[in-house]
């Protein structure tokens, strides 16, 4: 176990730390992404943190912060944008936590804006970006086509004028994946946040099985143990709520969703000691061996140099591996990796952030 991940699952012993251990738990926790969330998760827990080490935590706490008042300021903009349309913004994921004021907003960082339109207004959703200053990537045809026939949102855009990444989601997994969960009950579900008229945000469940869907079905492991910190504490949240784990486990069931949520669930609790039911536990199948726990056991884990080995490195290309497998049917992922293997990619972001 890494020291980050002993020292998440037990603050108090900090105070067993030297100079040289401090050191590595702060390059350990920035190359996870998790250096200001773990700044709050050691305040709250009354932990003694050593006074160089603190420089490091409170400016990536800062940092964070100051990211956070550019997304609400993105937000309503973005909502007016819609609002020509007949449409609510709708956020995902980090955008969501932080307009929410979910606990697992708290330092954490993101690259960009996600967010979720109906299919059918796409186009229209494209334009209107595209009139007030939003350019897509650089992309070859090929590529372009891949995103718009095959994949769940468009090609990236980034904001001429202030740099702002943003992701536009038409559903929350590929069109070609295994799993097809329904976007209408996404958009239908989805709720207006108070004192924000015209945003919304997922439904508690949805957005814990969104989160679910996003970590187990992806094959980049840089922000694996970033994302299951994401899923720990929107479960801490949601789950203090009134029938929250009912409603998780009928939606996950409505939405064919159970596979990710069993998953999630499993590597939570047994990863960051999520409090998870036990009659959940049984019900998803989280208690049952899995293959893939030796693949996640390494790759939960902060991808340094100092816990990610060879071993970690073979766990990273199986998920890429993984992740392209359940994306794509044999046939489409055999031309797609033929079709890349004879044309690399070389295209680069446009008026990048």
């Amino acid at each position: 176990m890494s020291l980050l991940k002993a020292i998440w699952l037990q603050p108090q012993a900090c105070a067993q730390l030297d100079e040289s251990a401090w050191d590595l738990l702060v390059r350990q926790a920035r190359h996870a992404n998790l250096l200001g969330r773990l700044h709050h998760h050691l305040r709250d827990a009354g932990a003694p943190v050593h006074e160089r080490a603190q420089v490091h935590l409170l400016s990536a706490a800062t940092m964070a912060e100051r990211q956070h008042r550019s997304v609400r300021r993105e937000a309503g903009i973005l909502r007016d944008t819609l609002a020509a349309l007949g449409l609510p913004l709708i956020l995902l994921k980090g955008a969501a936590y932080v307009l929410s004021g979910l606990p697992a907003a708290r330092g954490r960082v993101f690259a960009d804006v996600d967010i979720l339109v109906p299919r059918e207004r796409l186009e229209d959703v494209e334009s209107q970006l595209m009139l007030t200053g939003w350019v897509t990537d650089n992309l070859d045809a090929y590529d372009q086509r891949y995103y718009r026939r095959w994949m769940h949102e468009l090609p990236a855009m980034i904001h001429m004028h202030r740099g702002t990444a943003l992701d536009v989601h038409h559903t929350i997994l590929p069109a070609t994946a295994r799993l097809k969960p329904s976007a209408a009950a996404l958009l239908e579900a989805a709720i207006e946040l108070p004192g924000l008229p015209g945003i919304r945000v997922l439904s508690p469940s949805d957005m814990v099985l969104h989160s679910a869907c996003h970590l187990f079905h992806e094959g980049e492991a840089d922000n694996l143990l970033r994302d299951l910190s994401d899923l720990d504490l929107l479960l801490r949240h949601f789950g203090a709520q009134p029938d929250f784990w009912e409603l998780l486990l009928a939606r996950a069931r409505a939405q064919q969703l159970t596979r990710p949520l069993s998953l999630a669930l499993r590597y939570a609790s047994t990863e960051l000691a999520t409090p998870v039911p036990e009659t959940l536990l049984r019900e998803t199948g989280a208690h049952r061996r899995e293959a893939l726990n030796p693949l996640y056991r390494r790759l939960f884990e902060p991808q340094h140099e100092s816990s990610a080995g060879r071993a970690a490195r073979a766990a990273r290309a199986a998920l890429f591996v993984r992740g392209h497998w359940l994306r794509m049917p044999p046939w489409l992922l055999a031309y797609h990796v033929a079709h890349k293997a004879i044309f690399p990619p070389q295209q680069t972001r446009a008026n990048g952030p």
